[in-house]
This record gives structure tokens, sequence and C-alpha cells, in this order.
């Protein structure tokens, strides 16, 4: 976890979530695969911090290196 990206017991069954608020690593990063800007992505949701992306990125990038085939 980062200071940005927290599980919070009884928030979005445990997932991942952006700071306090209820969107999660998943969410982010599907938005992002599904061709949106980061802007777009800070117009639709304002409580988004353009912060949180690096670390959404790096979240996921040191997920990346943990997978085992």
């Amino acid at each position: 976890m980062t200071d940005r990206i927290r599980i919070e017991l009884g928030k979005r069954s445990g997932q991942l979530c952006v700071r306090e608020l209820r969107i999660t690593v998943g969410d982010v990063l599907s938005w992002l695969a599904a061709g949106m800007t980061e802007q777009e992505i800070l117009d639709d949701y304002p409580d988004l911090e353009a912060e949180d992306f690096p670390e959404v990125y790096d979240f996921a990038a040191h997920m990346g290196r943990r997978v085992a085939l």
C-alpha cells in the first residue's frame, strides 16, 4: 500500500482503493485501458487528483512483477 492506495475494510469488498474514495485501482486501470485519458477521468471523477495516477501506475507495475507462470 501507499499513501494513496489503500484497503479499507467494508469498502468495495476489500479492493484496493484510491485514498478514501470508493474508486478502485482496477477502476482507474480499466478506464485507461478503455481509452480514456487522465484528464477525461479527472473530469468525470473530480474527487480524483492528478497525483493519484502515478501511484496507480506504480502499484500496477509492482504487482505485474509478482506474476508467476
